[in-house]
């Protein structure tokens, strides 16, 4: 499975954003200190070294098309500690484009005045983005979309990122990381029975349903709601992952999402004191940075599957670290 689903991708050229494979190692202290499966990391943080993350891994593929089109500028969007448009700005200097970027106002509550200031703002700004404040409405993808038309007025040639660089070629892209694993595992001796990663705006879940089904299709996939929209989130999952397979032509049968709320803290953001205890646990056992957005919602939801019994002592459990290191910087106050 593993030979043909290197052919299935090798039909979508990655632009060599990336340096992979990845790091993927056990994570023996917080295994022992939890008492229950065996936990491994994905260290997808580290897809870039000045950069990294699991949106650089979707942005390899998805800027296949904005090279070919002969695009000059890149457009996005997100708050302002967004880890996709970090990610995005991070592409565009490798690929010297300009790069434009919408910061929704009013999604994210700000912890401090730090917020605005620090963490991936700074990274953004220093990668030479533009930046272009809009109040948030609901709709993730509305402003980006204008804006792009805006420049195009201009004589821009822009190509369009959606927000958290989520659609189905997004989606495929991602699945990488699950070849990745299926290898690396395999070369460790074991399958995982299963991998846990935040999922908000829906790709990265999706590219891992995809990578499952194509490569370990044994292995659980399961997400943790990190945007507390688990409808919402739960559909974006199956929709890309369903438009992801039939790009690669696959004939695999999607399974049903699995996707775990409650760790979402009370909105997108905004960490809640499982979030904080997980981020330290981290960081005392296994000296590894989470973010209070993302994996660090993804670790605390982990845990509590452990707690609950969802695994049993000879599980082997792969953790996604998705990044978002910048954005802790942000939320000092709250850590």
């Amino acid at each position: 499975m593993i030979a043909d689903f290197k052919n299935k991708l090798a039909r979508f050229p990655p632009v060599g954003l990336i340096n992979s494979p990845t790091p993927f190692y056990k994570l023996e202290r917080l295994s022992r200190h939890l008492g229950g499966p065996e936990i491994w990391v994905k260290r997808d943080d580290a897809t870039h070294i000045s950069s990294g993350g699991n949106k650089l891994r979707k942005l390899d593929r998805v800027l296949r098309q904005a090279i070919d089109q002969g695009c000059d500028t890149l457009v996005s969007g997100g708050v302002a500690q967004s880890n996709s448009q970090r990610q995005v700005a991070t592409a565009a200097a490798i690929l010297e484009m300009d790069c434009h970027l919408v910061v929704y106002e009013g999604r994210v509550a700000p912890p401090s005045a730090a917020y605005d200031v620090s963490g991936n703002v700074i990274l953004n700004r220093l990668f030479g983005a533009h930046m272009h404040s809009v109040p948030w409405a609901g709709d993730r993808n509305a402003a980006i979309e204008n804006l792009a038309q805006d420049l195009k007025s201009k004589g821009r040639k822009p190509f369009v990122v959606p927000y958290g660089v989520s659609n189905a070629m997004g989606a495929v892209s991602y699945s990488s990381v699950v070849l990745e694993i299926a290898e690396q595992a395999r070369d460790a001796g074991f399958a995982p029975s299963s991998i846990v990663a935040a999922s908000g705006s829906g790709g990265t879940q999706a590219g891992l349903v995809i990578g499952a089904c194509e490569c370990l299709p044994d292995t659980h996939v399961i997400g943790i709601d990190v945007d507390a929209e688990a409808a919402r989130v739960r559909a974006d999952v199956e929709r890309y992952a369903s438009e992801g397979l039939a790009l690669l032509g696959s004939s695999q049968t999607l399974p049903e999402t699995q996707l775990v709320s409650g760790y979402s803290g009370p909105a997108y953001g905004v960490p809640h004191e499982a979030t904080i205890e997980a981020m330290h646990l981290a960081a005392r056992l296994e000296s590894m940075v989470l973010d209070p957005v993302y994996s660090g919602k993804a670790l605390a939801g982990l845990i509590g599957l452990v707690k609950d019994g969802r695994f049993t002592t000879s599980d082997k459990i792969v953790f996604i670290h998705t990044g978002g290191m910048p954005a802790v910087f942000a939320y000092a106050k709250v850590l």
